[in-house]
């Protein structure tokens, strides 16, 4: 059975109270995810409870699970957005090296794992080129160019506040077609 056929029938099991199709999706991603997580948190338990976390807002969202993109990615953006929030939580436990290699973190892992981000960074493109002009523009500032919202308000001439609005809008709807 084609994979994304097999995930399609998982995600349908899923909603409907199957554990066992929790088990098969833990079971194939879980080591993918812990290995991801691991490479930017550098600490066992952490990852560990991170990939927890994952799986169980899996299980709590199983009713309303809307997933846009393969369910790898998806778990795989998940597994991101829940590092980023830990490293939040605990960011007096996190050195300054560890933002400054984090995107060098992320893409320097196993082939697995550089094909799943490559693969994330495609689709998220590919809704970038669906914005508005100007917050299309303003995302790639901000998060390509990594320009501050000072800069780029200087550069393009709109205020700061226009700026927030706009990074705002462009991570709502990535949330929105990634799932949050």
């Amino acid at each position: 059975m084609h994979k994304i056929n097999s995930d399609i029938i998982l995600i349908k099991r899923l909603g409907e109270d199957d554990e066992r199709a929790l088990l098969k999706i833990y079971n194939t991603y879980w080591k993918l995810l812990y290995r991801s997580a691991f490479n930017i948190l550098k600490n066992k338990e952490l990852s560990e409870d991170v990939v927890q976390n994952v799986f169980i807002s899996l299980w709590n969202r199983r009713k309303d699970l809307t997933i846009k993109v393969s369910l790898k990615s998806y778990l795989y953006a998940s597994t991101r957005y829940q590092v980023f929030y830990e490293i939040r939580k605990n960011k007096q436990h996190f050195h300054v090296e560890l933002f400054e290699e984090l995107e060098n973190s992320l893409k320097d892992t196993s082939p697995e794992t550089k094909l799943i981000y490559k693969e994330l960074v495609a689709q998220i493109n590919q809704v970038v080129d669906t914005f508005p002009e100007k917050c299309r523009i303003v995302y790639k500032l901000s998060r390509e160019k990594q320009l501050s919202h000072k800069e780029i308000s200087q550069k393009l001439n709109i205020s700061i506040r226009t700026i927030d609005r706009h990074v705002n809008k462009a991570l709502k709807i990535l949330r929105t077609y990634l799932g949050d």
